[in-house]
């Protein structure tokens, strides 16, 4: 069974920055493209960024793209995601997920970011 665990999540005040984690068991991860969507209060699930297999390739919402970067390193078995220059807007539950530019049906706790003055 896939197990994904994210974490790095907080309380930021706009501008700032914050280091998500992914970290993934139970499956050969180095061997999967990996996905961060997010779910804002009320709001349903938003694809965020995704990283292919070697972490050579990577694609970004729109919304984030120039302010997020996604990273991996499959010796971990980890998958990151930096948010820098972060807006109100920015506030959701965070969840890794396999798959590329999709939004994966498995995920794990999610963490959460709250953007605010």
């Amino acid at each position: 069974e896939v197990q994904l665990v994210e974490s790095g999540g907080g309380l930021v005040q706009p501008g700032g920055s914050l280091r998500l984690s992914c970290a993934a068991s139970e499956f050969t991860f180095s061997g999967f493209d990996m996905s961060w969507v997010r779910q804002a209060p009320g709001k349903g699930l938003e694809w965020v960024a995704s990283i292919d297999w070697r972490g050579e390739f990577t694609s970004y919402a729109d919304s984030v793209k120039g302010r997020f970067t996604v990273s991996r390193d499959n010796s971990k078995n980890t998958m990151y995601l930096q948010l820098n220059s972060l807006k109100t807007e920015d506030t959701a539950m965070y969840y890794c997920g396999q798959g590329w530019k999709t939004t994966p049906l498995t995920r794990g706790q999610g963490t959460q970011v709250t953007v605010s003055s």
